[in-house]
């Protein structure tokens, strides 16, 4: 990928990305450059990734394809517009991964008529898996960021209107997959495995089990029918599940996050 690409904001969503990227090869530590308030912060992230933090913020913003927006929606934004109206070129697009700042209000701040790309980033960015969700803007295309964004995991491209529920269900899934694991390991320990024993088994079904409705497609009803002989050891197991609070607590978890995300995005 023949992009320079500029971050403001050297967090830790920031610095996993570029760790990410970096690791993969899909771009190197001299296409990246980070701006921050925090020197100290910059001072480890050109030490750890040997990306450029010293040159001034005018000369980076002038030379960048993409600029990272990766600040907190509290902070000065309108600011950070002007700097990019100022120094960067009209073509150099804009990747968002604020939280809660809709297209519109990034328009007002970096230019209507600028390329801006909205991402809601994965957390799994080390790992290849997990998707991140990305709305654009008139002036945007999937070309523009393709390359970027798939160096830190998947993408699915979405209307902007689904972001919040993307971000409750999507971005915070992992979540879900580490407090089920966390609960499996222990149920192996209550019937009475080692904990290593049970932790091991707990994580190899649960990546076995994802690969085998990857390489079937079959739906998971199917795949729950072809492992349970009637009256046998399995179904017992799923009678019971059937009869706690699961499924709904699950959803329920959804539906909260999803709201929490819409109520920070409201502020």
């Amino acid at each position: 990928m023949n992009k320079q690409i500029h971050f403001i904001g050297g967090g830790q969503m920031a610095e996993a990305i570029i760790r990410a990227v970096i690791s993969n090869q899909t771009v190197s530590a001299d296409q990246i450059s980070v701006t921050d308030i925090n020197e100290a912060r910059l001072q480890f992230l050109g030490k750890t990734y040997g990306v450029n933090t010293d040159s001034p913020q005018e000369k980076v913003l002038a030379e960048a394809d993409l600029i990272v927006v990766a600040v907190r929606p509290q902070d000065n934004l309108a600011a950070l517009g002007q700097a990019v109206h100022q120094f960067a070129a009209p073509t150099a697009a804009i990747v968002s991964i604020v939280a809660g700042v809709t297209i519109e209000k990034l328009a007002g701040f970096f230019g209507a008529e600028r390329p801006i790309i909205r991402v809601i980033p994965n957390t799994l960015t080390d790992t290849g898996y997990g998707y991140s969700g990305v709305a654009l803007n008139a002036y945007a295309n999937p070309d523009q960021v393709d390359g970027f964004l798939l160096g830190f995991g998947k993408v699915q491209y979405l209307d902007e209107a689904l972001i919040d529920i993307f971000t409750g269900y999507g971005v915070a899934g992992p979540n879900y997959i580490y407090y089920f694991i966390e609960s499996l390991a222990d149920a192996g320990v209550l019937a009475g495995l080692p904990r290593e024993q049970a932790w091991n088994v707990a994580l190899e079904n649960v990546i076995g089990a994802a690969a085998m409705l990857k390489q079937t497609g079959l739906h998971p009803r199917q795949l729950l029918d072809i492992n349970n002989s009637p009256g046998g050891v399995g179904i017992h197991g799923l009678y019971e599940l059937n009869n706690s609070d699961f499924a709904a607590g699950l959803q329920r978890s959804v539906l909260a996050a999803v709201k929490r995300t819409t109520e920070l995005g409201a502020r």
